[in-house]
């Protein structure tokens, strides 16, 4: 009996029972059998609800699977809809792009089911790795017939998506460069060194060790676009039904100034170098200022942050065609430039470039930061050698080599111009040297300090030109009996 009230007493109507004396399923558990409702029921709103990081995904994959089915009738994400919708800019991107995650996603049919959408597009929106933004995006640009392969035609389109979201967001419209094919070709030559196709891993290592950071705009434009197109989709739906996209817009270099001043710089050069260079060459200068009122422009100003390639500050300190060739004119526009400059050097087909992250100086010695880089642009692209003290120029110091040099090895150079500039050496081959280009990476201030030091040049020697003696300081001057022995024994016959 004892028992048995014991029993009822914690199985009934103990309302004050402990937690301890109150077993699962007792009148505790169905106290609180509302809350552990509750917490089920939250538990299954949890799964079906996305985290908060897949939420843009979510809503774009419903947007894109609703336009398929309206106008395609495939309860998925169609190639049509995903690329009017998602990347109507970029068709090419587009196919690619839905190819890889169609891939990818081992679709069965040639629409792509939301879930597996949704899977692979937050695996992209993940990606934090350098090496495997690069391998994802050389892969998605792989050879038809095998996914592991790549064409010289596959890079090529890979890095034309790059240039064409640079070219893209010019202030004034999309711009283009006559010298493009003749650019991507250089670099693509490069990498396959006439090859028919490279595996996927030897893509993605020539890419890193040379023009790597030319992929990671096309990741952040993919990117930007996965997160926050959802958001203009209806709009654009309601307002033309085209898809159109962002009109967006980026300061960049001046298009007409810049092609006009440039013989060895076209645009899509720039681009390259950019991109290939470190960033200290290419930092840009203040970003475009956001509106108050957000929006597409609020959006516009942000994905010109992320797909800006060309520098707007590069400015050109000197020009042989314009300015003369030889030393002295190399030296008199490029000494007192305080900031990273780019040299070009032409010579028949060869045409390299020479990044100093330092001012240029005249020494004896080998110098120049861990920045300083030589480039290889025709008649293939490549990164030849980069690192510190790899640079050396010297016009006046006897004893020593003079000219300008670059190399790591002062035994053996890989970059010989002799005192006079006339000539070009390069791996030991010799170039005659027919222009000369060199541009001022640093803000702006750099270039007005070197300016007001030019002035002040100037002045000092107009100074000193016209020096005026007492007639104390004549009687003793060294001129005086110069004149003298010449048989004129006054300078200034009004003085006796």
């Amino acid at each position: 009996m004892g028992n048995h009230h014991s029993h009822d007493t914690k199985g009934g109507g103990d309302q004050s029972g402990s937690g301890t004396s109150t077993p699962r399923g007792s009148q505790r558990g169905a106290g609180s059998r509302s809350g552990s409702g509750g917490d089920l029921q939250g538990l299954a709103e949890a799964k079906e609800k996305p985290p908060p990081s897949m939420v843009p995904v979510e809503k774009l994959g419903k947007l894109l699977v609703q336009r398929s089915q309206k106008e395609d009738g495939v309860n998925g994400v169609t190639e049509n809809s995903f690329t009017k919708y998602l990347f109507p800019m970029y068709p090419e991107l587009a196919r690619q792009f839905f190819k890889y995650i169609h891939r990818v996603g081992k679709c069965k049919n040639k629409h792509i089911p939301l879930s597996t959408f949704r899977q692979q597009c937050e695996k992209i929106l993940a990606m934090l790795d350098d090496a495997m933004i690069i391998e994802t995006y050389v892969r998605m640009f792989a050879a038809e017939t095998d996914e592991n392969m790549v064409t010289p035609d596959g890079l090529r389109s890979l890095l034309y998506t790059s240039y064409k979201l640079s070219m893209d967001h010019y202030p004034e419209g999309p711009q283009t460069c006559l010298m493009i094919n003749k650019t991507l070709s250089v670099v693509v030559n490069g990498c396959f060194n006439k090859k028919d196709m490279h595996s996927v891993g030897f893509v993605v290592r020539w890419l890193e060790e040379h023009c790597h950071r030319l992929i990671f705009p096309v990741h952040r434009y993919c990117v930007h676009m996965l997160a926050t197109r959802h958001r203009d989709i209806a709009s654009c739906v309601e307002s033309s039904g085209s898809g159109s996209g962002l009109e967006l817009a980026t300061p960049v270099l001046e298009r007409g100034a810049w092609q006009a001043a440039s013989a060895l710089l076209p645009v899509s050069v720039a681009w390259l170098l950019a991109g290939t260079a470190p960033p200290l060459y290419s930092r840009p200068t203040q970003p475009p200022p956001q509106p108050a009122h957000g929006g597409g422009l609020a959006s516009a100003a942000w994905l010109a942050r992320l797909v800006c390639a060309v520098p707007s500050h590069w400015a050109q300190l000197y020009a042989s065609r314009d300015h003369g060739l030889g030393a002295n004119r190399f030296l008199h526009h490029t000494l007192a430039y305080r900031g990273p400059t780019i040299v070009l050097l032409s010579g028949g087909e060869l045409v390299v470039a020479l990044c100093a992250a330092q001012e240029w100086r005249e020494t004896h010695q080998y110098w120049g930061g861990q920045d300083s880089a030589l480039l290889q642009i025709q008649p293939t692209f490549s990164v030849v050698e980069k690192g510190p003290k790899m640079l050396y120029l010297n016009t006046a110091i006897r004893g020593y080599p003079k000219g300008l040099r670059a190399g790591s090895d002062p035994r053996k150079p890989l970059l010989i111009i002799p005192e006079d500039f006339d000539s070009i050496t390069f791996k030991g081959v010799p170039y005659p040297l027919e222009a000369i280009e060199v541009w001022g990476c640093g803000d702006q201030t750099s270039r007005e300090v070197q300016l007001e030091i030019k002035k002040w040049q100037v002045k000092e020697a107009e100074r000193q030109r016209c020096v005026k003696l007492s007639a104390a300081d004549w009687i003793e001057h060294p001129d005086r009996y110069l004149l003298e022995l010449a048989g004129r024994p006054q300078y200034n016959n009004s003085a006796s």
